[in-house]
């Protein structure tokens, strides 16, 4: 699978104005360390989160933003030591120095460095969750990624139907189908959410989500009974896609 760049992780923090910086670093921090072999380095790569993940949960705090430099500093200083050393050969450095991306606020180039590393689910899950969106359906958001879209509209997509989770399930598959194709927007949903208002039977139900499936002999069906039952203008609103007038459709044509 081809590596995402460091611009397409950075696409994460520009989703959300609460994203957690301290989660973020003391989580690549953990998904890396395992990884880097040498016990001594491993060991001042994990000294050096966790001091700067204590200062990014108090930022206004000068003391700890001082110990977050001295520490960035001292790794970055070992790290270039042992790429100049003549046993540097014997000690791989690529994952500290992508830790070092990480404390200095390159979450992205950090991202990138490691994925080869940790794998791409973890870090997109890690990312994910660091965003702290309320009514946020992390596992969709989750899948859209995993199918190939951008941080930012699976991030926006998952926003989205998190705020519509009251919604009869049976609706939540037929937007989960269209996010994951691509095709779900706010008037989308705005015209879905009059379908989920609607007070519909287990039969209008089904109706409605063939209805809602692009199922054109039964639009055409529909829309005959809705003109024959007085609705032309309903009619005519479904022959053109319009989502509004599904509810309505699957109601009357199952009576």
């Amino acid at each position: 699978m081809e590596r995402h760049r460091a611009s397409w992780w950075a696409g994460f923090l520009e989703e959300s104005d609460r994203f957690d910086r301290a989660y973020l670093v003391e989580g690549l921090g953990e998904l890396i360390s395992p990884h880097i072999k040498a016990h001594l380095l491993r060991r001042e790569v994990e000294l050096a989160v966790d001091t700067v993940v204590r200062y990014l949960e108090r930022p206004a705090s000068e003391e700890r933003q001082e110990s977050a430099r001295q520490a960035t500093e001292r790794l970055a200083h070992t790290v270039a030591r042992i790429e100049e050393s003549s046993t540097g050969s014997a000690i791989a450095t690529e994952e500290a120095a992508a830790v070092l991306s990480a404390l200095r606020g390159q979450y992205g180039e950090a991202a990138a460095a490691m994925e080869s590393v940790v794998g791409v689910a973890k870090l997109q899950r890690l990312f994910v969750t660091a965003l702290r969106l309320e009514r946020f359906d992390v596992p969709l958001t989750l899948r859209l990624l995993e199918g190939g879209r951008t941080p930012r509209d699976a991030v926006r997509a998952g926003h989205l139907i998190g705020r519509y989770s009251w919604w009869p399930s049976w609706l939540l598959r037929i937007v989960t189908e269209r996010a994951l194709a691509g095709t779900l927007d706010e008037d989308t949903v705005a015209a879905l959410d009059k379908c989920a208002y609607a007070e519909l039977n287990p039969v209008q139900a089904h109706l409605a989500r063939k209805l809602l499936s692009g199922d054109d002999r039964l639009i055409s069906t529909a829309a005959e009974r809705l003109a024959g039952l007085g609705e032309a203008e309903a009619a005519a609103r479904l022959r053109e896609g319009d989502l509004t007038a599904v509810a309505l459709a699957a109601r009357l044509t199952s009576m």
